[in-house]
């Protein structure tokens, strides 16, 4: 718990600019580009019912529902779930928003046809258990999208663009965010290769698509990501 009581303080301090940032994003090309991502792994159809887990802001949860689904999104940081539930009267787009630990939603079993996810699955020490508990969440046949990084083996690249959000980060802040990976790093192993955990959770037809991160950062612009992300798709 402490460790996820740091991530959560973290995440409290960026939370208003991360919001700004994810808006400027949803207005942009990266719009259309995540939407591509994601109708390779949903079904073709409206009115899904969407889990975004560790939903930040709400940017996934914004582009799922304004195709037509249902999307509820969580977040362990209050003022996140703050700033989703502002965005989503800003944008006058449908979501529900609740603070919950993303390794231990409390839905019931079955509830969604799909969980989606960015850049959270590396902040969760207990990662085994948390995709059993997403395993249960869905229904059968239902997928899991998760898009995620070895963030705990980064390293601060060489040059960014002036108007990145990493450049607006203050030296206690960034030295914060240091520490937190430190204390992850003992808890994990090498990523995508380690997330064979899903099909221990009970998951099946996992693929892992190393190619996306070329795909979503292929400018160098305010929302680009040093870090190589990977996505992983599996079906309970």
């Amino acid at each position: 718990m402490e460790v996820k009581q740091r991530i959560s303080n973290y995440w409290t301090q960026r939370a208003e600019g991360f919001a700004a940032q994810r808006l400027r994003e949803f207005a942009g090309e990266k719009h259309d580009l995540w939407l591509a991502e994601f109708r390779k792994y949903l079904p073709e159809k409206k009115g899904l019912r969407i889990l975004d887990l560790g939903t930040g802001t709400g940017f996934f949860a914004f582009l799922l529902s304004a195709e037509g689904h249902c999307v509820t999104g969580i977040d362990l940081t209050p003022d996140m779930i703050g700033e989703a539930r502002r965005t989503s009267a800003l944008l006058g787009i449908p979501a529900d928003f609740y603070v919950m630990d993303a390794e231990r939603p409390a839905f019931p079993k079955g509830s969604f046809d799909a969980l989606v996810t960015r850049n959270l699955t590396w902040t969760l020490p207990h990662l085994c258990k948390a995709y059993e508990a997403w395993h249960d969440l869905l229904k059968p046949g239902g997928v899991l999208i998760n898009f995620d990084a070895d963030y705990c083996q980064e390293h601060e690249p060489a040059v960014l663009p002036e108007n990145h959000a990493h450049k607006k980060i203050g030296a206690d802040l960034w030295q914060e965010y240091e520490g937190i990976k430190d204390a992850l790093r003992p808890l994990q192993h090498p990523r995508p290769a380690w997330d064979t955990l899903l099909r221990q959770a009970g998951f099946r037809d996992i693929h892992v698509d190393t190619a996306v991160w070329r795909r979503i950062y292929a400018r160098m612009d305010e929302f680009y990501n040093p870090t190589p992300i990977f996505a992983i798709s599996a079906r309970a």
